[in-house]
């Protein structure tokens, strides 16, 4: 008897053991964040939140920043707060001039830094904010930087920005808090004080850097001082010579850290800004894989030259024939032509054909030029059916390359040279008298002479 009734207490007990279990188990499913490490999220997401908010300004800077598949990431494995400045302070009260870097394709990684220091990748609410007395908390950014909290005078700050909305948009993946200014990290401020002073795009040659004679186009023996800002010793057509380089390279410049400039690393950079701009990428293919460009290119930059490249886009490479492309070196020849050893905007350049009419620029396809003139309020280069607009102007532009898109493949043009054959004309040439003798002759006349008149005739 006792056996069956301590053996049903037991029954019981294990009964109870597992309901209890289960009933923890989903009482902590419910209470669990959800989360997906695919990096997907649901409409309840704070990215989401963000989106659709009134923070319309950092909600495009973030797209255009192509930071939405990172941050879905972020939040599949962790909490994250937004401190989202207001869009008066994006519009308006944000210096033109650092908006403009910010915007620039070559300066992708600079945007991408700035947003990311605006997120920490935990969750921070107002009540979790702290006191007064315990002075700056730092938390890390996804920027891998590290803001401060700060609680004083009855203000919660975040470095030096207010927060005026705390808690405004609350989702069980993160939150926003909205602050009155943008936040800017010292990286960002630095790199867009170097962009835009002039020691960036001024090539400085080094001191007792040889001089060239015009007149001969060779060295001479005695090294002169260079002054600084002064353009490479020898013209471009010289520096891509077969043989060595008789410019000096690198020539110093402010980049690289042996404060030279990085040619390679600037090419580099303006490839992949064709790779994510879009519909360049059979320009971009063909100056890495099909050719040798790309490393000429760089080479050019580090000794101090400046190019201009009119990259055609994916829709003009497909109209090219296979007869265009099958001859050797033609790639080569293509590209060559649609690279200006100057630096031209699209601002320069459509200010000289609206001021002077035609212009034709040199290319690296020596001898010939293209030529370029205004067309329906755009720069049009070539004539006739090869011709081509500038479509996507200053794609990238740094100081030393710059990037403007077009509309079709140029071509030199070619001159019909016909040889006119000239057939020669025999003329009668007559002998005339000299004036001396035909006034003699007359006065001989007159008086009568017939004698000395005969031997006149």
């Amino acid at each position: 008897m006792d056996r069956r009734i301590y053996g049903g207490s037991a029954a019981i007990n294990l009964i109870l053991s597992l309901l209890l279990f289960s009933s923890t188990s989903a009482l902590s499913k419910k209470n669990q964040i959800p989360s997906s490490g695919s990096g997907q999220i649901n409409s309840n997401s704070v990215l989401v939140a963000l989106l659709d908010s009134r923070y319309t300004e950092l909600s495009e800077l973030v797209e255009k920043a192509l930071l939405l598949q990172t941050l879905e990431e972020a939040v599949g494995r962790h909490n994250i707060t937004i401190f989202a400045p207001r869009n008066e302070a994006l519009e308006r009260e944000l210096d033109p001039e650092f908006k403009r870097f910010l915007l620039e394709p070559g300066n992708l990684k600079s945007l991408q830094t700035l947003l990311m220091f605006h997120i920490i990748p935990n969750r921070v609410g107002s009540e979790q904010w702290p006191k007064e007395d315990s002075g700056r908390v730092k938390h890390d950014t996804l920027g891998n930087d590290h803001l401060h909290l700060i609680n004083g005078d009855g203000k919660k700050m975040v470095d030096s920005a207010e927060i005026i909305r705390p808690d405004d948009l609350t989702r069980p993946d993160g939150l926003i808090h909205g602050i009155e200014r943008l936040l800017i990290p010292r990286s960002v401020q630095e790199d867009f004080n170097r962009r835009r002073s002039l020691q960036s795009i001024s090539a400085v040659l080094p001191e007792g850097a040889p001089e060239v004679d015009p007149r001969t186009n060779r060295l001479k023996k005695k090294p002169a001082p260079v002054p600084a800002g002064a353009p490479p010793a020898l013209p471009i057509q010289s520096a891509m010579a077969p043989g060595p380089s008789l410019a000096p390279a690198p020539a110093p410049g402010p980049g690289g850290k042996h404060h030279h400039f990085d040619g390679e690393a600037q090419v580099k950079d303006f490839i992949h800004t064709l790779l994510h701009y879009g519909g360049y990428n059979e320009m971009a293919d063909i100056l890495v894989n099909l050719t040798s460009l790309a490393t000429e290119m760089g080479r050019l930059v580090s000794e101090g030259y400046v190019l201009t490249v009119l990259a055609p886009n994916d829709e003009a490479m497909a109209k090219l024939t296979t007869d265009q492309l099958s001859e050797p070196g033609a790639p080569e020849q293509i590209v060559y032509y649609h690279i200006i050893p100057e630096y031209q905007t699209e601002e320069s350049m459509y200010n000289s054909v609206r001021r002077f009419g035609k212009v034709k620029f040199d290319t690296l396809r020596f001898p010939h030029k293209v030529a370029a003139k205004e067309a329906d309020g755009s720069v049009k280069f070539g004539d006739g059916e090869r011709s081509a607009y500038l479509f996507d102007p200053d794609i990238y532009t740094d100081g030393r390359i710059s990037v403007q898109g077009i509309d079709g493949v140029l071509f030199p043009e070619v001159e019909e040279v016909v040889e006119s054959v000239k057939k020669p004309v025999k003329k009668v040439v007559q002998q005339r008298r000299g004036k001396l003798l035909e006034v003699t002759c007359r006065m001989l006349g007159a008086i009568g002479k017939d004698s000395y008149l005969s031997k006149c005739l």
